[in-house]
């Protein structure tokens, strides 16, 4: 018996989906070597899913000012275990894995990163990313000073606050539909890739 992708309609075939939305699910596929389930969830309402995927990209792509996309990856990790969103801890945790090439990092930071064996930098990056993400999220010079002083920009205090914001919806929308993890997500990471 599987697991159902979403309590709502996906489709039946990726050939039925709009020529851009099948691009991207190709695409995905073509790299990963599977289609994650949440392209399938969010294909269900084609504006959403290209509104979502345009802000991800914008968010987890662009280069940062000092952010690099393990620490990216760390927030969303760290921010969706509190939220109890499988799907994100598990995909996300996966990428964690792939490009800190560290197969623990992911886990020790899901389940707490006051304790995770990080640097100080990224135990205060996850604390502020938990800040917007848990309570009110308000940048005050506290913190911006807090941030500055580990070496964060203006920009990335915006990028750690917008990728908690924006995996906040992620995990809602994942948890409203019931969308579970892709088995494949378990092991990236973990044992070397079967090469082709």
């Amino acid at each position: 018996m599987t697991t159902p992708i979403s309590r709502f309609p996906v489709p039946e075939s990726i050939q039925d989906l709009p020529e851009d939305i099948r691009d991207a699910m190709l695409a995905v596929q073509e790299k990963a070597g599977f289609v994650p389930n949440v392209f399938l969830m969010l294909a269900h309402r084609p504006a959403e899913f290209r509104a979502f995927f345009a802000y991800h990209d914008a968010l987890m792509e662009r280069e940062s000012d000092t952010l690099t996309k393990a620490e990216k990856e760390m927030i969303v990790v760290a921010t969706s275990a509190r939220n109890r969103c499988l799907y994100c801890v598990v995909a996300h945790g996966a990428l964690v894995r792939i490009y800190s090439k560290d197969p623990l990092l992911a886990d020790q930071v899901a389940v707490n990163h006051r304790t995770a064996p990080i640097s100080e930098r990224h135990r205060i990056m996850i604390d502020f990313a938990m800040h917007c993400s848990l309570e009110v999220g308000e940048l005050t010079d506290e913190w911006e000073a807090r941030l500055a002083d580990a070496g964060f920009t203006r920009d990335d205090i915006w990028d750690i606050g917008a990728i908690a914001a924006f995996f906040g919806l992620s995990n809602r929308l994942v948890t409203l539909t019931g969308t579970p993890p892709n088995e494949e997500f378990y092991l990236m990471g973990r044992v070397p890739r079967e090469k082709k």
